[in-house]
Parts: C-alpha cells; sequence; structure tokens
C-alpha cells in the first residue's frame, strides 16, 4: 500500500510544479488553480497516509470493522 501513497504524492508534487509554471492569465487560470489544490490535497493525503495509526483513523471514519 506504501506504493499508492508514493503515487499519490509524486501526482501532487507534478501537479503543483504543473501549476507553478503555468503562469499565464486567461482562460487557463481555473485548470492552473485546480491543479495546485488537487496538487496540495493529494500531498496533504499521502503524508498522512503514512503516519502511523492513520488506517485506524480511516476506519472509524468509514465505518470499517476490521
Amino acid at each position: 500500500m506504501g506504493f499508492w501513497y508514493f503515487l499519490l504524492l509524486f501526482i501532487g508534487i507534478i501537479f503543483i510544479i504543473v501549476g507553478l509554471i503555468n503562469k499565464e492569465v486567461s482562460a487557463a487560470v481555473k485548470v492552473v488553480i485546480l491543479l495546485f489544490i488537487f496538487g496540495v490535497l493529494f500531498i496533504l493525503i499521502s503524508v498522512f497516509m503514512f503516519l502511523p495509526g492513520s488506517d485506524e483513523i480511516v476506519a472509524e471514519l468509514l465505518k470499517l470493522d476490521w
């Protein structure tokens, strides 16, 4: 499962880089803002999932019984 967390982390970093590189002010500004927001969210989620005990928190939030 760590592979998927790393993949999520790298996708988030790529989204942020693409969002920072595209600086033209046009109709694509919404796309750049969305890429930046999704990049930050992906990084935060992946870092949270690397923390010990995060699986128990997610299971409790989703009401999963192990």
